[in-house]
């Protein structure tokens, strides 16, 4: 006699369900009752409003409150946490700022750190968005062709932007400190230790290449994507006039690419501004002062050195006033560009 499946002992079993599945299912009925009696009080487009208010409240209580409390520490004084205890001092702290008998001497200025800091920070904009913007337009401009194992060097170069920035900045001073790697490196050919990170001019230096080794990825990426997107058959026709390739870049390749150079341009001046997290754990803004952005100077007076929440607020206002002047002029140039196309 055969036997029935329910006496065969390889038969199938449906698995029983554990607690927490039980659990997930009733609150997903839960949530999908609620929801539904929600949106017959409120209408389908009133739900919009639901989803909606949570990102509210986040960017209302870390964005929102912070810069209103931040314009009150900017006009108030003292070293007192909460504003009502600070006294109204008006303009005070943003004169005191920029109170200098000559901006090109530093130690003529009332608060010589800013100045310093202002003036660091506008040689690093400059170096590090030009090398920036060369040494990605490079690597896209390679990584765009056909080369062998060019989806391995993809990923190599965008390695670095997953990295966390005191990550960057260890490996970056393991490696460059007088007995770091680098200088055991030289010491094998008879060259003497080099001070990369106590010399001023090396400190300077170091900092705009490991700032551009570590976010270079993501702007190659930016400009690979902006390469990608320029249709084949122009560089077909280019090739049957007889351009060669400097002729393609620069009436082809350039011209199509320049919105994309504008976005990055733009991204990399303002993220050259805002620097800060690799900077302060690679060098901590030595030598001296040789490496202070503004960032830092605000983080210092803020947290740091003499509690000075006023001084460091004013100051962060300056440097929201050089951000929206940045984002101004990205609006200025893409609507420029616009009305020419």
């Amino acid at each position: 006699m055969q036997q029935t499946q329910n006496s065969n002992p390889t038969a199938y079993k449906k698995p029983r369900k554990g607690i927490f599945e039980y659990l997930y299912l009733l609150l997903i009925g839960l949530l999908d009752r609620g929801f539904t009696l929600l949106q017959s009080l409120i209408g389908v487009k009133g739900m919009a409003y639901v989803f909606i208010v949570p990102n509210l409240l986040i960017f209302g209580i870390f964005i929102l409150m912070p810069m209103l409390l931040n314009f009150g520490y900017a006009f108030t004084g003292g070293s007192q946490l909460y504003l009502e205890d600070r006294p109204y001092v008006g303009t005070r702290n943003l004169e005191q700022l920029f109170d200098c008998e000559d901006f090109f001497e530093y130690r003529s200025c009332r608060e010589e750190n800013f100045i310093r800091a202002l003036g660091n920070t506008a040689s690093f904009v400059i170096s590090q968005v030009l090398l920036m913007v060369v040494t990605s337009l490079f690597t896209a401009l390679v990584l765009n062709r056909k080369i062998i194992g060019r989806a391995f060097f993809r990923s190599v170069f965008f390695y670095p932007v997953l990295l966390s920035p005191i990550v960057v900045a260890l490996i970056w001073s393991w490696t460059l400190r007088e007995t770091g790697v680098l200088n055991a490196f030289l010491a094998t050919f008879g060259i003497e230790k080099i001070a990369f990170l106590s010399d001023v001019n090396y400190a300077r230096f170091w900092v705009v290449i490991v700032s551009v080794w570590s976010q270079m990825g993501f702007y190659t990426l930016i400009l690979l994507a902006g390469l990608q997107a320029i249709p084949h058959d122009l560089y077909e026709a280019a090739d049957m006039d007889g351009a060669n390739e400097w002729t393609k870049f620069w009436y082809v390749t350039l011209p199509l690419l320049m919105p994309t150079m504008l976005v990055v341009l733009i991204l990399t001046i303002i993220r050259a501004v805002q620097v800060f997290d690799v900077v302060f754990a690679f060098t901590g803004g030595g030598p001296g002062t040789s490496t202070l952005f503004i960032v830092q100077y605000i983080y210092e007076n803020g947290f740091v050195r003499n509690r000075r929440p006023g001084i460091a607020a004013a100051a962060s206002l300056v440097m929201a006033g050089i951000l929206i002047s940045l984002t101004l002029l990205q609006l200025w140039l893409n609507s420029r560009g616009s009305d020419d196309e």
